[in-house]
């Protein structure tokens, strides 16, 4: 049987666009506009289940633990997205933020038709993880319904891993026992149902919160500098890195470029260098003693000047 799911508000038509198919392209691009604030308001809205998830994800990644984001279509590509952008901006291990996508690798390209409804296949993907009591599984499903999605919440429940679930329709209509819901409230969609819309804007920023304050809370970041950048992938991360260098020590850019070449491209390695007047094997000893964290081995950044 075919579930009715005119009672989710994603699959709800909104009446602002019902002519949309008459309406200039400026007056449509206009009515995008007003949405689109509605995606904000509902990411401020869930700002405190949003904080609570980064703050588990933080206390996983501290423990050595794994973020893990289970998704279909849509959904699923964000979190795919989101994976794989923090290797490259805070030099993490891939294996700490993974995302799963119902259909695979293929999905991230075309439509696999049918892998969303796929319960079982949930569970399995979640299961090939191996996740445990340390990780936090985060379900993506703007509608809520899911079914690929809420296998493998299942199966994260089983295994003791701590969950969450973002969806963009009323939570009380859903079946799901996660232990945090993230509900985005953005409304029908401009093109009724069409999720990549408003509920994948309020997704994405969500997912920015959530993924950049647990690496910002584990030491990945000093002041609002991406200290943990490895320079040695190209330059425009060599240059990046000698103007983080640059602004936290004074120091002239020749001399930060010489700085960053004895550190070997390592940002944080240069800067307890240039702070402590150590080797680079001290100053690798020194970050491991405080985790990484260089807001306890320099003074802190000087506050925002007010405009």
């Amino acid at each position: 049987m075919i579930p009715d799911r005119r009672h989710i508000q994603t699959e709800q038509p909104n009446e602002q666009s019902n002519r949309l198919d008459a309406m200039s392209i400026t007056e449509a691009l206009q009515l995008m506009d007003k949405e689109n604030i509605r995606a904000v308001q509902a990411v401020q809205a869930a700002r405190a289940a949003i904080a609570t998830a980064a703050a588990w994800a933080a206390e996983v990644l501290s423990q050595r633990g794994r973020i893990i984001y289970v998704g279909a279509g849509t959904s699923g590509r964000l979190a795919v997205l989101d994976a794989a952008e923090c290797p490259p901006t805070f030099s993490s291990d891939p294996t700490q933020v993974v995302a799963i996508i119902a259909g695979g690798d293929a999905a991230l390209r075309q439509s696999v038709e049918g892998a969303e409804d796929d319960r079982d296949a949930g569970a399995r993907a979640l299961d090939h993880l191996r996740p445990s009591g340390r990780d936090l599984v985060i379900g993506i499903a703007a509608g809520g319904t899911t079914p690929f999605v809420h296998g493998a919440l299942s199966a994260a429940r089983a295994a003791e891993a701590r969950t969450a679930l973002i969806v963009c329709t009323d939570p009380a209509a859903l079946s799901t026992s996660a232990d945090l819901i993230i509900h985005l409230a953005t409304g029908p969609e401009i093109i009724t149902g069409s999720t990549r819309m408003k509920a994948g804007t309020a997704t994405k920023l969500t997912l920015n919160a959530i993924s950049t304050l647990a690496m910002v809370q584990t030491g990945k970041v000093f002041g609002n500098m991406m200290v943990d950048v490895d320079a040695g992938k190209n330059a425009k991360l060599w240059d990046r890195a000698a103007r983080i260098i640059e602004t936290i020590t004074g120091r002239s850019r020749p001399d930060s470029l010489a700085l960053l070449q004895k550190a070997d491209g390592r940002v944080k390695r240069a800067l307890v260098m240039h702070h402590h007047g150590v080797s680079a094997q001290e100053a690798d000893h020194m970050l491991a003693q405080h985790n990484g964290r260089l807001k306890d081995l320099l003074p802190p950044r000087p506050p925002t000047r007010k405009s």
